[in-house]
């Protein structure tokens, strides 16, 4: 029984939240509250798959809403230019695929640590996000080629919750189900071991950071296809909720371990938190104050579990061989 509530007591937590607040709140059940939810769930379980991916291999990536944001602005200037729209969803992603390849080239090659090489990146991503809107936001009435993207529905569901479904879906096929995804845990959890058995755990090291870079600039492009706007910093607000979200997903399904199931559920369960407090009309503050808890309280619930992991030793200011 004592397994049972370790594995899935807090993703039990998170349906519990679920049903007080459909209890306490008339309004939390709607169709268009319900939409509200996991369209919000859709931008931060992309950006928080692409961390949890850089996680996995005993890599963080603090760049990823910096990066985020800068693919936007690059995305809504090409928009807002009159560029076609497929134009400029490459150009986002290419720009969060480019830095996420930069910080694993600056991990893997320079041999700088993940922490300090991705706080560089978001601090040059910030700085080129306000040199090119010289901090006004691109607006307008885009078209609805883009702006489908995330607008639109397929089948009675929006098309965020496709992409997110999508995105999670290929995270964890690749991650449990492919040879490639055990090298990416291996590197993770003994990089000396995994190099002695063959495995290229500096490749894996950089795939990994790309990957992270990738979803970055994919949630960058669904963001301004939803808000048909592109403004430096604005996928910050997702920053720490995306953290939240893969510390709060360790305690869920494999304690102690990176894993994408886990991750969607806890963003899901964060944002239900959020909406909820809103439509109990609690003051905007109690939020930051029950994320930052939310991020004590998982990292000391899995405490056990992570100091048997061996990836989280290596999370420090070295790098791996």
């Amino acid at each position: 029984m004592g397994g049972f509530f370790t594995r899935y007591g807090a993703a039990l937590a998170g349906a519990l939240l679920f049903c007080g607040f459909a209890l306490a709140s008339p309004v939390f059940l709607t169709a268009g509250n319900l939409a509200v939810v996991f369209k919000e769930t859709a931008f931060l379980g992309i950006l928080a798959i692409g961390f949890t991916l850089a996680l996995v291999t005993a890599e963080i990536d603090l760049s990823v809403a910096e990066v985020a944001s800068l693919a936007a602005v690059v995305t809504g200037a090409l928009v807002h230019g009159g560029q076609a729209p497929w134009i400029a969803i490459c150009a986002g992603l290419a720009v969060g695929t480019a830095c996420g390849a930069a910080n694993g080239i600056a991990v893997t090659v320079f041999r700088v640590p993940s922490l300090i090489a991705t706080l560089g990146t978001a601090a040059i991503a910030k700085g080129l996000g306000f040199m090119l809107t010289a901090g006004v936001a691109f607006v307008g009435r885009w078209p609805t080629s883009f702006t489908g993207l995330a607008r639109g529905s397929w089948l009675g569901l929006p098309n965020l919750v496709w992409w997110l479904a999508g995105v999670g879906l290929a995270a964890w096929v690749l991650v449990k189900w492919t040879r490639l995804g055990a090298h990416l845990v291996a590197t993770g959890e003994a990089d000396e071991a995994a190099r002695l058995a063959g495995i290229r755990t500096l490749s894996m090291k950089r795939l990994a950071l790309t990957l992270a870079g990738a979803c970055a600039g994919l949630t960058a492009v669904l963001l301004a296809s939803s808000l048909s706007s592109a403004a430096p910093g604005m996928a910050n607000d997702h920053f720490l909720y995306a953290i939240a979200a893969v510390l709060l997903g360790m305690c869920m399904f494999e304690p102690g371990r990176p894993n994408i199931p886990g991750t969607l559920f806890a963003a899901l369960t964060l944002k239900v938190l959020g909406n909820g407090l809103v439509l109990l009309g609690a003051e905007y503050y109690w939020q930051d104050i029950v994320l930052g808890a939310i991020i004590l309280a998982s990292v000391a619930l899995s405490a056990a579990g992570m100091g048997r992991a061996p990836f989280v030793k290596k999370l420090n200011f070295r790098t791996g061989k």
